[in-house]
């Protein structure tokens, strides 16, 4: 049995093609989206029809992720206040670009988890975005062993997760956890896309996490073409940026400023402005 999950495209229309191509060339039994397929980029509506093509026709399975649930939840509550509403203007520009689609049918109705039982007699897999503790509660190498209890299912041979975008391969107890990275955005300092590639053989996973390359500089060309940029708030030059190097930048972001910019202290464009020039 082999089974292909993937994660965090983040709006990356380059990175999900190429993503598909190898996922396709490998030839799977069971191919699985675990979440964020958009916001944080230039090219969720075209995204989420690809991917709802592939759902249709070939089978694919989503999960939600904490992003979809996000801009869902954007297109039904207005922002509390001026400054509230630049902080989150790239998701309400993702929004817009999404909302004529039928999105009860191609997003509202994801799961947060999928479970299926192995082959051969191998005990149960679990897939979801984040962890038992919610789609924003990832799982990563740093996390304690004494934390792990919570966050995961009881008498399951195989965890898959993702939200950190950094992928990881760790055991607890009986329980092989994977991350398998970002497709779109990882943070792990390698700009190349990462998906997993799970194979059952004589009982057991084997786990490969698969990193591709795919063509970067249209993916900055539609940054900045599609207006994502132009119309998405000052955030949306942090998010740039975390796609460009490749590192977690935006809760370093938020920690340093995000009271001050609510409250009136300083302005979005001010405080990204600082922070980015101190990245040099």
């Amino acid at each position: 049995m082999k089974v292909a999950v993937f994660s965090d495209v983040q709006a990356n229309l380059p990175a999900l093609e190429a993503a598909i191509d190898d996922i396709q060339s490998w030839r799977p039994d069971l191919i699985i989206m675990a979440g964020d397929l958009i916001n944080r980029g230039p090219s969720s509506r075209a995204c989420l029809q690809g991917f709802d093509a592939l759902r249709r026709h070939d089978g694919w399975l989503p999960i939600k992720g904490n992003h979809e649930a996000w801009v869902l939840r954007c297109g039904q509550e207005p922002p509390d206040s001026t400054p509230d509403e630049r902080l989150r203007a790239f998701t309400d520009w993702t929004y817009r670009q999404i909302a004529d689609l039928d999105l009860q049918d191609m997003l509202e109705g994801w799961p947060d988890h999928l479970c299926f039982h192995g082959q051969d007699g191998c005990a149960w897999v679990h897939v979801t975005h984040g962890s038992l503790a919610g789609n924003r509660d990832g799982i990563s190498a740093s996390t304690r062993d004494e934390d792990l209890a919570e966050k995961l299912p009881a008498q399951t041979a195989l965890f898959v997760t993702a939200h950190t975008h950094k992928p990881m391969v760790r055991r607890f107890g009986g329980t092989t956890i994977v991350n398998v990275g970002s497709v779109g955005s990882p943070f792990d300092g390698d700009p190349r896309g990462s998906y997993g590639r799970l194979e059952l053989r004589g009982g057991e996973w084997a786990i490969d996490i698969r990193r591709f390359a795919y063509d970067r500089a249209q993916t900055e060309r539609d940054f900045h073409e599609t207006g994502f940029l132009r119309e998405g708030g000052a955030l949306a030059q942090v998010v740039f940026q975390e796609w460009r190097r490749a590192q977690l930048l935006m809760p370093h972001w938020m920690g340093r400023y995000r009271e001050a910019v609510l409250n009136g202290e300083v302005s979005p464009d001010r405080a990204v402005a600082e922070f980015l020039s101190e990245l040099d």
